[in-house]
């Protein structure tokens, strides 16, 4: 999953960093504020729930846009995780344009200048 996030973001000007789990994201956040959080529920150490919970109760975090992935087994959880306020959600499996259409609706996704062609050798 977050490798195909990686792929579908690659043509867009704009950084992407990742984390294995929800303790790791909430460090990286605290040291480089994101546009944007790609959440998955299920994360292992720490999971969404809890770091979502994590990022409403700290004042840098809370207002961050934050897009859940979800699979069909966190039904019961996504009423809690709504009310704590989330931008969008993605079910898995989901395709590279799913996903694109999601973080548009939140945030502009702009295309990565063209490299200038080589300069001609004299």
């Amino acid at each position: 999953m977050r490798r195909l996030a990686q792929e579908a973001l690659a043509p867009f000007a704009c950084e992407v960093n990742e984390a294995t789990n929800g303790f790791n994201a909430l460090y990286a956040m605290e040291r480089a504020l994101p546009d944007l959080v790609l959440l998955d529920v299920n994360m292992p150490t720490m999971g969404g729930a809890e770091l979502l919970e994590m990022m409403r109760a700290n004042a840098t975090l809370r207002d961050l846009p934050v897009i859940l992935l979800t699979s069909p087994a966190d039904h019961t959880v996504l009423p809690k995780l709504t009310a704590l306020g989330v931008s969008g959600q993605v079910r898995k499996p989901f395709t590279a344009e799913t996903l694109l259409t999601a973080i548009r609706a939140v945030v502009p996704l702009a295309h990565r200048p063209l490299s200038p062609p080589p300069a001609p050798q004299p």
